[in-house]
């Protein structure tokens, strides 16, 4: 297969017009550039990457001047491809140890987290319109409209660093129609994580959930507590960690997860969060493990066949 691109340089008065040719061989890729004119000088420019932005693995290609006063000097093509990023969903009931494993995973995978539970609290916090709304449907222990939420996350799955480092989407999908919202948009996770917890143990974690106003990190008074006294005289409870209010959220979550789960059969991991934590990750860390080794060879695969997809 073989592919053609002309390229406008407008670094200078006199525009110069290339062409490359790209064709097959025993290496990754061949390159032949001719000029419509030598006798300009340009300063040194790039282009990047852009051959589609969702497809993957990618293929980055920068041009060069090495010297500014011949601009029909071109150094060789560097092309480079990565396997498709991880995109993982991690589902569980309040309390169940999401956050705890999203660090991990985060820290050890790079993906870039996204908590539909941060994102909802940070428009309480803000007092805007989606956020009244939000506040008042999290007060009577019901899940905020997907009108107000599905918007949020499929924008901040859109931007660029969790386009290129993956994503770990954090409690959401919550309900059928949000899950189908998502598959509507071909948002659709390689992975998605449920952490498995008896409802009695979940109770207890939330009551005794504490949060540090000033570094947003969540303590607990008996299984996580503050460092200090210092700490410890600062936390807050929010308005959501009753045990009366827990308890609707659980009753909501329990009507609706099912569904969910129904819709990533074909891509779910059920893991025991009743554990330690470093238990848990131990189980998502092997899976996940796995999987980036299957995309790698995928890839492996796809540069050997010369087939980029």
């Amino acid at each position: 297969m073989a592919c053609s691109c002309n390229f406008l340089i407008s670094a200078n008065p006199a525009p110069q017009t290339f062409s490359t040719s790209l064709t097959p061989s025993n290496k990754p890729f061949d390159a032949s550039f001719s000029s419509s004119s030598s006798s300009s000088s340009c300063s040194p420019f790039r282009f990047g990457e852009a051959l589609g932005r969702s497809t993957r693995p990618r293929l980055q290609v920068g041009i060069f001047w090495r010297n500014p006063s011949a601009a029909d000097r071109i150094s060789p093509i560097v092309a480079s491809a990565k396997w498709d990023p991880l995109k993982i969903m991690i589902s569980g009931a309040p309390a169940s140890g999401k956050g705890t494993q999203c660090e991990f995973i985060t820290k050890k995978y790079g993906l870039v987290h996204i908590a539909a539970g941060d994102l909802l609290r940070a428009e309480v916090s803000a007092g805007s319109e989606n956020g009244k709304r939000a506040k008042e449907h999290m007060e009577k222990g019901l899940l905020v409209s997907d009108e107000i939420v599905v918007t949020m996350v499929k924008e901040r799955l859109l931007q660029m660093d969790a386009h290129e480092n993956g994503w770990l989407l954090d409690g959401y999908p919550r309900s059928l129609s949000q899950a189908t919202a998502l598959e509507n948009l071909e948002i659709r996770p390689d992975l998605f994580i449920f952490l498995d917890v008896p409802e009695e143990i979940l109770v207890e974690r939330v009551v005794g959930r504490r949060l540090d106003p000033v570094t947003g990190r969540i303590y607990h008074l008996k299984y996580f507590p503050p460092e200090s006294e210092e700490i410890a005289a600062r936390l807050t409870e929010r308005f959501d960690d009753t045990e009366e209010k827990v308890k609707l959220r659980l009753k909501t979550y329990h009507e609706n997860v099912e569904a969910v789960l129904a819709i990533y059969e074909d891509v779910i991991i059920k893991v025991n969060g009743n554990i330690p934590k470093e238990d848990v990750f131990a189980q998502i860390d092997s899976a996940l493990t796995r999987l980036l080794e299957s995309k790698k060879k995928t890839h492996s695969t796809s540069m050997a066949t010369g087939v980029i997809h």
